[in-house]
């Protein structure tokens, strides 16, 4: 037991994910804020300071501080959802008489974009393998039976395994995310389950509208 609990993955690495989430989101235009701009960083902070001081590594977790990690995972997603909403508003309507300017609306969409890639990746992290608390405790054989997602270390024979133990962690799924909001596919690692692969595929066309529309609009404005 005491050896599962050192292997036990930390929360911190997720909760900077977290803090550089909301440093994006309070930094972006106030026109395409969600609510109040306290809101988000509140909520969010309400729930995943307890969990750090409460339950900073991920061993045999309770449901409710599982649910409270991926309450906070929902809340990102819910809020930077918004953040493209309303920006898409503000670009097809006509009725706004101060428009974002090019620069402010570039900036953004890059905020939006990083906050998608380290929303996706909590997600994953989250999913895979019924998540950071039940992974390393599954056994070599049983990997990928029980994975989301296939990873190219998964694929290696067992008695290269015994020499190079290797479970993912939070940084693999950042890179997951990271590729697929780039190529809007999978690269080096595949989605096993409907839940992984419809959970790329969110990611990919939140990705796709960010990039296409609007980056693109913002690119079309700096230079007319």
């Amino acid at each position: 037991m005491q050896q599962a609990a050192a292997q036990a993955e930390p929360r911190w690495h997720a909760a900077l994910g977290v803090a550089a989430a909301i440093v994006f989101y309070v930094t972006l235009p106030p026109k395409i804020v969600v609510g109040p701009l306290w809101l988000m960083p509140a909520l969010v902070g309400v729930i995943l300071i307890p969990l750090i001081v409460i339950s900073p590594r991920r061993h045999h977790e309770s449901p409710l501080h599982r649910g409270m990690s991926i309450f906070t995972v929902v809340l990102l997603n819910v809020f930077n959802v918004g953040t493209v909403v309303t920006l898409l508003l503000q670009i097809v309507s006509v009725h706004h008489r101060k428009p974002i300017g090019g620069e402010q609306l570039l900036l953004a969409a890059v905020e939006i974009w990083l906050t998608n890639v380290i929303v996706y990746a909590l997600w994953f992290w989250e999913i895979d393998g019924h998540g950071p608390d039940v992974r390393p405790r599954t056994q070599n054989e049983q990997e990928v039976r029980r994975a989301d997602f296939l990873f190219p270390q998964m694929a290696l024979t067992p008695e290269v395994r015994e020499h190079y133990p290797w479970r993912p962690g939070f940084l693999d799924y950042v890179f997951l995310s990271f590729t697929n909001a780039t190529a809007f596919s999978p690269t080096d690692t595949f989605p096993l389950t409907g839940i992984a692969k419809v959970m790329m595929m969110a990611e990919a066309l939140t990705s796709l509208v960010t990039i296409a529309v609007v980056a693109g609009r913002a690119i079309n404005i700096m230079g007319s």
